[in-house]
């Protein structure tokens, strides 16, 4: 596998005007001595607080020593979330390796330069994993750890820490990648069912010390509510007719059970009226749900098929193409 030849770190920030100075300091101390090129890009997602001046003031200053162009500030003209700040400094970032992270320093600079060189080994996706979490037990572990679970019960890549921003991506494998809602933290499982090679990796966490947490039990709810996009997405985004018509053909199998239960009853039992017996209308009801999901599924169909052609987007994901001739190496 190619080394990489610049890595970007990206860092989404809301309300941190406490952090960030010293977060930018800390990543220009471990990556000064790396071999690789890098840049540090801070997305600031709206914040109502000093953090934009804050750090555009750092920028004027220079004392770390940034060489051009290697600290970059994008600013969000408002508060538009976690997801979309990543994505926004997914795609200012020109590294071939994609490197983010939190902005309140719980997770470590330090173990950068450890992510990227474990892509080396073969992967495309390192995953950080926040092995000794110093986190609340109760209102951040717990729910984590159930959150965890959940995605690697429906998604297949079962990782111990999906919620640790600190993680490393192949270019190639996130400039294809949409976010919406939550969905940073389902890139690797979205990246493996892509074909990606993806692992996880121990990494240092450290407390909070400045600043106000932006994560409550309200955001395992959203997680849930994207964890089900994800899983449809990833599963039936080419075939959705296998998902509602099976459901629809379902409905119709129960339909005829109910019925062959309701004509033994009448067959029977000679005083038992059919439109007096509830099975009458719950089989009635099951064949109309079954036509719907079957259109359902055929309407879905077809607004599948308009949308990768009209973009002309493949249903397939290559990882290269090579000719006798060209020069390459066996992964």
């Amino acid at each position: 596998m190619k080394k990489a030849k610049k890595v970007s770190v990206v860092v989404p920030v809301y309300n941190e005007q406490d952090n960030v100075i010293e977060l930018a300091e800390k990543v220009y101390q471990a990556l000064t001595k790396e071999s690789f090129q890098w840049e540090l890009i801070i997305v600031d997602d709206g914040s109502t607080d000093q953090t934009v001046k804050v750090i555009r003031e750092y920028q004027k200053q220079n004392k770390a020593g940034f060489a051009p162009d290697q600290l970059r500030v994008v600013s969000l003209r408002r508060n538009f979330g976690q997801t979309s700040a990543m994505a926004a400094g997914f795609d200012h970032a020109s590294g071939d390796v994609i490197v983010p992270m939190d902005g309140d320093l719980q997770n470590d600079p330090a173990d950068i330069a450890m992510l990227v060189g474990k892509l080396e080994d073969g992967y495309d996706v390192v995953s950080g994993w926040r092995k000794n979490r110093k986190d609340k037990a109760i209102s951040r572990k717990l729910p984590s750890k159930i959150a965890n679970w959940a995605i690697g019960v429906i998604t297949g890549v079962k990782l111990h820490d999906y919620g640790c921003s600190l993680k490393a991506y192949r270019r190639e494998i996130v400039e294809h990648i949409n976010l919406y809602g939550e969905m940073h933290r389902f890139i690797p499982a979205i990246a493996s069912w892509a074909g990606a090679k993806v692992t996880e990796m121990p990494v240092n966490h450290h407390a909070r010390t400045r600043g106000k947490t932006k994560y409550g039990i309200n955001r395992t709810f959203k997680v849930v509510l994207d964890l089900i996009t994800v899983k449809f997405l990833g599963t039936f985004s080419t075939k959705p007719l296998h998902i509602f018509g099976g459901i629809g053909m379902c409905s119709l199998l129960m339909s005829f059970l109910t019925g062959g239960i309701m004509l033994w009853q009448k067959f029977s039992e000679r005083n038992l009226s059919m439109n007096r017996n509830p099975l009458l209308i719950l089989s009635a009801i099951l064949v109309m749900m079954s036509v719907q999901f079957l259109l359902m599924g055929l309407l879905a169909e077809m607004m599948c098929r308009t949308y990768h052609e009209s973009q002309n987007k493949p249903t397939y994901v290559v990882r290269d193409v090579t000719n006798i001739g060209d020069d390459w190496q066996d992964e």
